[in-house]
């Protein structure tokens, strides 16, 4: 699978222009195995987005790792878009610990895309899960994410 990286920002932060508002640099957008994606964002440090205690806001933090998340939909089945949409169906945060700076949404698509795109073409409306580490620049996890997508056939 070949990934266009600067094509799938481009077309994240024109279909979701809070994703420009807030600063999202999309860092790496690029396969894995088994036709996987892998996409990280970083949200810059800035007064704008801190909370009360000077670090990056929670809400700011969901929105990066649903926006990673979305990258990877994207990436993965930007194909599909002419007969599918992509909508998010639930997401759960863990926040485990306090994050000061920047910091980096790493999100990985949980199942095969070959898998996905079966059962969008057996007439079901498949759901799968995005997994989404949060870390500051140096690598310290402070959040785990998952976002459920589904693929809601046109």
């Amino acid at each position: 699978m070949s990934i266009d990286s600067r094509q799938v920002a481009a077309r994240m932060t024109e279909a979701v222009p809070f994703a420009r508002t807030l600063g999202f640099e999309f860092v790496e957008i690029a396969p894995e195995a088994e036709g996987g994606v892998r996409a990280v964002l970083r949200l810059p440090d800035t007064p704008d987005t801190h909370n009360h205690v000077g670090g990056p806001h929670a809400g700011a933090v969901f929105t990066l790792g649903e926006t990673a998340s979305g990258a990877v939909v994207l990436a993965a089945f930007g194909q599909l878009l002419d007969r599918a949409v992509p909508l998010a169906v639930r997401a759960d945060i863990a926040y485990r610990k306090l994050a000061l700076g920047p910091v980096r949404a790493t999100a990985r698509l949980g199942r095969p895309p070959a898998e996905v795109i079966a059962e969008l073409e057996s007439g079901r409306r498949p759901e799968f899960p995005v997994r989404i580490e949060i870390t500051t620049d140096d690598g310290t996890p402070t959040s785990e994410m998952t976002v459920i997508w589904t693929l809601r056939p046109q």
